[in-house]
């Protein structure tokens, strides 16, 4: 992967292109970064790149220098026909996400643009950028620090950037979530000690509490991210329950089911005779259970305990209703899934072929998914992405 900073300021990035995690990087050759001099491209004898603003206001960068430059940069490196992917920092820009980083990462060569005094003319923008992004609501001198953001933030991708490859998918918003507390020795220090489930030293403990302060940090700090957590991985086991009287499309369900993570599908039927056929049909390695009822399968899903098969016993699921029509007291998916988090035990979800509901006191009603409107498998599928999907 390749970077190209546009830069009047070139020398900015000397010390941070040589030093740390991102320096010893650039050193053994997993991707590499050139800064461009703008005022290369300037005119006259003092290189001039800016000039007045219409209508005042100070100094805007002009267009044609950054045009020159960014020639220069596709001559180069041979990407006449191949523009590569141009960012510019800006306040007006959609605002840097993990989700954005890992576009950027994608990319095979990246440019960016650094603005400075009052912006860039918009007539370069118009024409050749392809993304505007902000580091956040404020305004800097320039556009360099958040160009050295978006190079130190899209280079953790890159394999062997990290040491320890694994550590990535433990940061704040890999997984839609914030990142879990962390400490290190003395185990008490001014008298604040360090939790029990760390110094445990089992494996399954501390995976489960750090999983669990991870969903108490976000919901109480950024509960605008649940939408984009995996809930299969913090909250445990997931299952569905399809209640259904025919078996035409099972192997559908399953597969879909099976893609998502889901724990188990469920069937339940209350025909003996179409269960023992459905029985033979699957096979002992389908991975669907066959149940006589939705209560049956609501106390099996209870007693197979957490995730993990870690306390196993009575563990009520929390039960979320998938109805096909709109029904009193129902909530919205997004607030449903902070429950599942909140509460941190298995979840059960439960469908019906037809417009039937479960008239279960202790159920959790969502929202039709789209009014209602989907197939059967849409709905399915929408369930399970929105819950079960990653970002």
């Amino acid at each position: 992967m390749r970077f190209t900073i546009i830069t009047a300021f070139p020398d900015f990035f000397r010390d941070f292109l040589s030093t740390s995690i991102v320096g010893r990087a650039v050193k053994a050759g997993l991707f590499q970064v050139e800064a461009i001099d703008l005022r290369s491209f300037g005119k006259g004898a003092y290189r001039q790149i800016d000039d007045y603003a219409f209508g005042g206001g100070g100094m805007v960068l002009a267009p044609k220098p950054l045009k020159d430059a960014l020639n220069a940069v596709s001559a180069r490196t041979g990407e006449q026909r191949q523009k590569p992917f141009l960012i510019c920092p800006t306040p007006q820009g959609a605002l840097l996400t993990q989700e954005t980083v890992e576009t950027l990462y994608r990319q095979p060569h990246v440019v960016i643009v650094c603005g400075h005094y009052e912006g860039i003319d918009e007539r370069f923008i118009e024409g050749e950028v392809d993304l505007e992004v902000s580091i956040g609501d404020c305004v800097l001198t320039g556009g360099e620090i958040p160009a050295m953001v978006v190079i130190d933030a899209v280079s953790r991708l890159i394999p062997g950037v990290v040491g320890k490859s694994g550590a990535v998918k433990e940061d704040s918003f890999y997984r839609g979530m914030l990142d879990h507390p962390h400490y290190t020795r003395p185990s008490s220090w001014e008298g604040r000690g360090v939790p029990e489930a760390l110094l445990s030293g089992d494996a399954g403990d501390i995976d489960a509490w750090r999983r669990k302060e991870a969903v108490a940090r976000t919901v109480t700090r950024r509960p605008d991210l649940l939408a984009k957590s995996d809930l299969g991985y913090y909250a445990g086991e997931v299952y569905v329950v399809i209640e259904c009287g025919s078996a035409r499309h099972v192997g559908e369900w399953a597969k879909l089911c099976e893609s998502y993570g889901v724990s188990r599908l469920l069937l339940a039927m209350n025909s003996p005779e179409k269960r023992e056929i459905l029985r033979q049909d699957l096979g002992e390695s389908s991975g669907v259970k066959l149940m006589p009822s939705l209560e049956y399968a609501v106390d099996w899903a209870a007693k197979k305990g957490k995730k993990g098969g870690r306390g196993k016993g009575k563990n009520l699921p929390l039960l979320v209703e998938v109805p096909n029509s709109e029904r009193e007291g129902a909530r919205h998916w997004l607030d449903v899934k902070r429950l599942v988090l909140e509460k941190g035990g298995p979840v059960l979800f439960y469908l019906f072929e037809d417009d039937r509901s479960a008239e279960k006191s202790d159920a959790i009603r969502l929202v039709p998914l789209q009014e209602g409107k989907l197939p059967f498998y849409g709905k399915l599928a929408a369930l399970l992405d929105r819950f079960l999907g990653s970002r």
